[in-house]
């Protein structure tokens, strides 16, 4: 084993995670470039989001833009319907980015989504923004999830 795949191992091993990347649709990041969306804990695709639980969502994007701001919107997609879903923070600067933005530069915003226990168990789309100061995306991202038990 070389070096790099022993170190791979051992991240896995410490408890990170190793999942492949969640697969999304971009919806228009105008104002950047997502490179990378993980999700954890997501083992399989769709993920399974357990109602009562928070889930780490993790977005890598490089900026087009320069922005004071940004601030972060999800929706979940129900029957081509987009419901509002709260997320704790909604600034992106204090999710991982330092404001402010920087054009060309790489990111890695970082939140969580709680599913609370009353949502149903349902497939959905999550629809998740990330607005620059001209409410511009940032970043736009879809991806599935279905909502369990």
């Amino acid at each position: 084993m070389d070096a790099q795949t022993g170190f791979i191992v051992l991240l896995c091993l410490m408890g990170f995670t190793c999942a492949d990347p969640v697969k999304f649709i971009d919806c228009g990041s105008s104002a950047g470039e997502v490179v990378m969306v993980d999700i954890n804990p997501c083992v399989s695709q769709p993920c399974q989001l357990h109602k009562g639980q928070s889930y780490s969502v993790n977005v890598t994007f490089k900026s087009a833009v320069e922005s004071q701001t940004s601030t972060a919107l999800v929706h979940g997609i129900i029957a081509g319907v987009p419901v509002p879903f709260p997320i704790p923070i909604e600034d992106g600067c204090k999710s991982g980015i330092q404001c402010p933005i920087q054009n060309g530069q790489q990111y890695h915003y970082q939140n969580s989504l709680p599913v609370k226990s009353e949502y149903p168990p349902i497939k959905l789309t999550v629809e998740w923004e990330l607005k620059d100061d001209n409410k511009n995306d940032l970043f736009c991202i879809k991806f599935p999830v279905q909502i369990v038990s």
